[in-house]
């Protein structure tokens, strides 16, 4: 399973990466970003667009791939 990974040296624990992780897989422990509820996420990479500091990667890409008829 593939869960967001966070550099907590980079981190400096805003918490914009909580506000806008919908699942709510994100949460501020001690101060920083830390993956909660890792069961759950779904893997949006919201939480990576939303960090300015580049504290959490989401280091997979996902690619959809279409049938050609």
């Amino acid at each position: 399973m593939a869960i967001p990974e966070v550099d907590l040296d980079i981190c400096t624990g805003c918490g914009d990466c909580v506000e806008f992780c919908s699942p709510g897989i994100v949460g501020l422990v001690n101060d920083k970003a830390t993956i909660v509820s890792p069961e759950d996420c779904n893997y949006c990479t919201d939480c990576e667009t939303f960090c300015s500091l580049g504290a959490i990667r989401c280091p997979f890409e996902i690619i959809l791939k279409t049938e050609i008829p």
